[in-house]
């Protein structure tokens, strides 16, 4: 009888255990998804290539704002602020003029651990 309550306590320990890193590791995939396509959308933005740039930053906007949902950080924060910043240049076809605020965003995204 004590055998069983001790293998539910272990099974219930390990259950947990998994849950909580599987939240970890979320918040830091979105994070590092964030950061995949800030910096595609600045080596985009360095090309000319504001559409691609726009649809770059784009998804690393939608992976921040996910992360920063999960654990919220005045970095993240700061990061997607920069996203739109960048993003509002590109959808004007100002490719050159979402390089600078990408790279503050990517900067902000690594600060934000």
């Amino acid at each position: 009888m004590l055998l069983h309550r001790l293998f539910g306590l272990l099974l219930t320990a390990a259950f947990l255990t998994v849950v909580i890193a599987g939240a970890a590791l979320a918040a830091e995939d979105h994070r590092a998804l964030a950061i995949q396509h800030t910096e595609a959308g600045v080596e985009s933005g360095k090309k000319g290539d504001a559409k691609a740039a726009t649809e770059h930053l784009e998804t690393a906007k939608t992976h921040a704002a996910a992360a920063e949902k999960e654990k919220a950080n005045p970095h993240l924060d700061a990061a997607i602020k920069s996203l739109d910043n960048a993003i509002s240049h590109g959808k004007m076809g100002h490719a050159s003029m979402t390089v600078a605020p990408a790279e503050e965003a990517v900067t902000h995204l690594k600060s934000s651990q």
